[in-house]
């Protein structure tokens, strides 16, 4: 009997009778990260790791039944050992992992190898069985230094503090913004955030992140703002941060200025590299472009399968 099987709300462990982020209320679910495409309110109990309680908190209010484990201490669910690990993919991101009768499997969530000074590193995990992610497993996906995105976005922002405008980067507010705003540089200018970019800046201060205070709009300044936004800054110079602008269809979509490429993802390498240091003999695949990377892990001799567990990568997300 597999550790991990397929239902209607997702991934389910009949050993230990829980959920690894369900995409319906359920009474118990393991959530490795507070995306909302992960973090599904209305379920009777939640298990995070710490490190994201804030987070997960402001997500889903008051009211939530909330339970928290640091980093590498296992619990006992049922018949299975449940420990949580780090992903690297935001503050208080995790891998699950879970050993029952000499099994182990590692339930990945959203992860990247990419340093980030938010949120731990990413911690290769060896198991039987890794359940990966793949919302950029095209080889065409391959991601710049972070700091060489950093320098192209300080000279994007000089020029246009030079000329009087506001530059309007747009990135998700949730982990993407806050990884921005901790690599900046702020002799620049002032720096600014929309209050859906705050609201995180605030709980990753909290917890003794360097994220710079912000304050008002302003000419000249840099403002952090979520790629939805629908107020408008007149003569403002656009961009937006993402792995998706590895491809220049996103950019002419959004009719913007600029394309910077940084992901909170693990571009085409970091998912081969991840995989292979798990050493696991059967890999699943979900969200994302499954069907490459199955075929790709197949033809190298790995026992690869596309699992579909009802959510799929979202642009926004990223």
């Amino acid at each position: 009997m597999a550790l991990l099987e397929v239902r209607e709300a997702g991934l389910y462990c009949p050993r230990g009778d829980f959920y690894i982020d369900p995409s319906m209320a359920v009474d118990r679910a393991i959530l490795t990260h507070s995306h909302s495409d992960h973090a599904f309110p209305g379920s009777r109990h939640y298990l995070t790791a710490a490190p994201g309680e804030a987070i997960l908190r402001a997500r889903l209010g008051p009211d939530a039944v909330i339970q928290t484990a640091p980093y590498g201490d296992p619990l006992q669910i049922g018949g299975v050992s449940v420990s949580l690990h780090p992903a690297g993919h935001i503050l208080g991101s995790a891998q699950v992992r879970l050993e029952s009768a000499g099994e182990i499997w590692v339930v990945s969530g959203d992860y990247k190898l990419a340093p980030d000074p938010t949120c731990a590193p990413f911690e290769p995990l060896r198991c039987h069985t890794f359940v990966t992610e793949s919302t950029f497993a095209l080889p065409i996906f391959r991601w710049p230094d972070p700091d060489e995105t950093l320098a192209a976005i300080h000279s994007w922002w000089r020029a246009n503090r030079d000329a009087g405008r506001t530059s309007l980067l747009f990135a998700y507010p949730l982990g993407k913004a806050q990884r921005l705003l901790a690599g900046l540089d702020r002799s620049i200018g002032p720096i600014s955030a929309h209050p859906s970019v705050e609201r995180y800046n605030a709980i990753y201060r909290g917890q003794g992140i360097d994220v710079p205070e912000t304050s008002a709009p302003s000419p000249g300044c840099l403002l952090l703002a979520p790629p939805g936004l629908t107020e408008r800054y007149p003569g403002a110079s656009t961009a937006f941060v993402s792995g998706w602008m590895r491809i220049r269809g996103p950019r002419r979509r959004r009719s913007l200025d600029r394309g910077f490429v940084m992901s909170d993802h693990a571009d085409w390498a970091g998912l081969l590299t991840a995989i292979d240091a798990t050493n696991a003999e059967t890999v699943w695949v979900t969200h994302g472009f499954r069907a490459p990377l199955v075929r790709w892990l197949n033809e190298g001799g790995r026992n690869a399968v596309a699992v579909d567990t009802h959510f799929e990568a979202q642009e926004a997300a990223e």
